[in-house]
């Protein structure tokens, strides 16, 4: 995908705030948030984006420490929707 295409997707409401699922061409699937670090305009003009993934984002949103982030390439992207919430287990 294309930057203008992610940015679209992810400024009105989703950078930073909301879970997205993250389609690949190459690699799994993810579920991640896109993070709005100090140098996130220029990794979006070069198509690059950090993503703290699924796993990371309680730690994450406690600290906002952009260490449990990794950077991907957005021309790997084929698809980015918003993330279904997972149910918590009922005992």
């Amino acid at each position: 995908m294309v930057n203008e295409m992610i940015t679209k997707f992810l400024e009105p409401a989703h950078l930073a705030k909301t879970p997205v699922k993250i389609e690949f061409k190459k690699r799994n699937t993810i579920v991640g948030i896109f993070v709005n670090s100090p140098d996130y305009e220029d990794l979006k003009a070069k198509n690059f984006w950090r993503i703290v993934s699924e796993t990371h984002i309680p730690e994450w949103k406690k600290t906002n420490d952009n260490k449990l982030a990794k950077i991907f390439s957005g021309s790997e992207f084929t698809r980015i929707t918003v993330a279904k919430e997972k149910k918590e287990a009922v005992v």
